[in-house]
Parts: structure tokens; sequence; C-alpha cells
């Protein structure tokens, strides 16, 4: 899945795309999944996930890099927070 979304980043540029990927794993993964896949091997992810978990690994918060994760403000019209 960690591929998957680094595939979704990628046209955004590979340090974008690190920074995307980190931040959505940070706010929509459970923490069983993170504690998982930092667990795993790394090698068998592509370049922008495993980047993007060794800098959650690592402690980092990174900032939203896409309005995919950047919610809504109460009551912001003419927007929605659908990723």
């Amino acid at each position: 899945m960690a591929d998957q979304i680094a595939v979704n980043f990628a046209a955004i540029g590979h340090d974008n795309a690190v920074l995307a990927t980190a931040d959505h794993i940070k706010k929509f993964w459970d923490p069983r999944m993170k504690a998982q896949i930092f667990a795993d091997d790394r090698s068998r992810l592509s370049p922008i996930a495993a980047a993007a978990i060794d800098k959650l690994a690592a402690g980092a918060d990174p900032a939203p890099q896409t309005g995919a994760t950047d919610f809504n403000e109460v009551d912001e019209v003419g927007h929605m927070d659908a990723g």
C-alpha cells in the first residue's frame, strides 16, 4: 500500500513525493499498520516509499504537501475535505 501511495505522489517530484507519502501514512494509517511497516524490510519498497518510512521512523512530522491531507477549516465554504 505504501508503494501505491508513493506512485500517486511521484509526479510532484521525488523529495515532495517522499514528504507527501510520509504525511499520508502518518495521518491515515492505523498505528498497527505503521508499526508493521516500520518493522518490515524496507528494501522491498520503492525508493519514495522507503524514504517516507525512514523519515517517519526517525520522528519526522511532515507538513502537508498536497491538498489531499490539508483539511478544511470549520465552516469553510466551497471546498471539500474528501481525500
